[in-house]
């Protein structure tokens, strides 16, 4: 029996990046279906009662006036063109002047996309394409050199404030010099939930200075600021809530200026919030998947293979625990112990241990050709969370992945 359970591990065998990929798709499947039963409880009330009181209305304006249905209906899709065109009311500033037309771009590149104005022409729409292409791209690539830098400072207060903690307790002599000091630590990066944390709050103080300002500009009540400044920072742009769209403001130069700023500083902290909250969630899933292989293979140490040069030891340490519980001879598992303890290695092994040797030097050599060798008191960093690319990348060669 333990074998054909074995021999279905095997069979059902997953590597490690293919498994967190299936698992993370099901959780965000699961996810979405519950966000979805929760806003339609919550927000399909009050849609049925709106739609009452809005055919309601019309048809008490259709009986007062005399006006058919039909015409009515014709006169508010025009009216709902010109909301559309920015021409509704003298009371809202134009769309498409200099000011404005700088907004919506800011919109685009940032991926924002508030959908309170959008490009009526031929000319504008296929503009458009090619423009936010490259905009989109260079300011991602603006976002990720900002979460570079960001995390670099957190890293630089983060280490003095456990330097300081060092000789406060004294594991370090109160008149060594810092350069030594800082040497004593060649290892150290900031855990990712202290930058998490950092990031955390500094969102929060940013959204509720900004909403501070909204509410009396903008008139808008605090709560529906503080959504505006979550809706927009994490550039999700509804478009029901935009701030700078009258004609006019107290102080309207100043207010732009302000509004601008803390819309950039918004998304770049959110961008990176995201980021880091990102690694924590494959933590989890890194912790689920090695919870499922462990009572697969009946092993505590098992975990899902890896298909990289990088980690080859747990591909094949399913099957050595599946030969060694399926053979009924002492001679099979006494030289699977011998094997695991360094006494006697075969050639097959020994082969193996080669390829990872060559692929590691290959690595690291890649690495530093690109001028960031994740190296860990000179050996290379070997976990998990090795790899990736972009704002992952940067989080994952920066940050440490356990609480230090």
């Amino acid at each position: 029996m333990p074998g054909l359970r074995l021999q279905g591990c095997r069979s059902l065998h997953l590597n490690e990046d293919n498994g967190r990929f299936l698992l993370l798709a099901i959780l965000i499947i699961l996810y979405l279906l519950c966000g979805a039963a929760v806003f339609s409880a919550v927000e399909r009330p009050s849609e049925l009662q709106a739609h009452g009181r809005w055919n309601k209305a019309l048809f008490n304006f259709s009986e007062t006036f005399n006006i058919s249905l039909q015409d009515l209906n014709a006169l508010l899709r025009d009216y709902e063109a010109a909301i559309a065109a920015g021409i509704r009311v003298d009371s809202l500033r134009p769309r498409w002047d200099f000011t404005g037309a700088f907004y919506f771009v800011g919109t685009v590149v940032s991926t924002i996309g508030f959908g309170m104005t959008t490009p009526v022409t031929v000319a504008g729409k296929v503009f458009l394409i090619f423009y936010g292409l490259l905009g989109c791209a260079a300011t991602i690539l603006f976002f990720n050199l900002f979460l570079e830098r960001i995390i670099t400072l957190l890293a630089v207060v983060m280490k003095a404030i456990r330097l300081r903690r060092m000789r406060n307790s004294g594991l370090l002599p109160p008149g060594i010099s810092t350069d030594f000091a800082v040497s004593a630590l060649p290892g150290w990066k900031p855990s990712v939930y202290y930058v998490m944390l950092i990031l955390g709050l500094s969102a929060i103080v940013i959204s509720c200075c900004a909403s501070a300002m909204y509410t009396p500009v903008e008139g808008w009540a605090y709560l529906d600021s503080l959504y505006f400044c979550f809706v927009t920072f994490s550039t999700i742009g509804f478009g029901d809530l935009v701030s700078s769209q009258n004609a006019e403001y107290d102080h309207q130069a100043l207010y732009r200026l302000a509004n601008f700023l803390f819309i950039l500083l918004g998304v770049c902290c959110i961008y990176s919030l995201f980021n880091v909250i990102s690694i924590v969630i494959k933590q989890v899933l890194n912790w689920i998947l090695g919870k499922v292989c462990c009572q697969r293979c009946n092993k505590p140490n098992a975990f899902l293979g890896r298909r990289n040069a990088i980690r080859p030891g747990s591909r094949i340490r399913c099957s050595h625990i599946s030969r060694a519980n399926d053979s009924d001879g002492p001679g099979d598992s006494d030289t699977e112990g011998r094997r695991l303890s360094g006494e006697m290695i075969s050639m097959r092994d020994l082969a193996a241990s080669n390829k990872v040797s060559l692929a590691l030097m290959q690595k690291q050599l890649s690495e530093t050709a690109n001028g960031y060798p994740r190296t860990v008191g000179g050996g290379s960093r070997q976990n998990g969370f090795s790899g990736g690319v972009g704002a992952l990348g940067i989080m994952n060669n920066r940050l440490a992945e356990t609480s230090n």
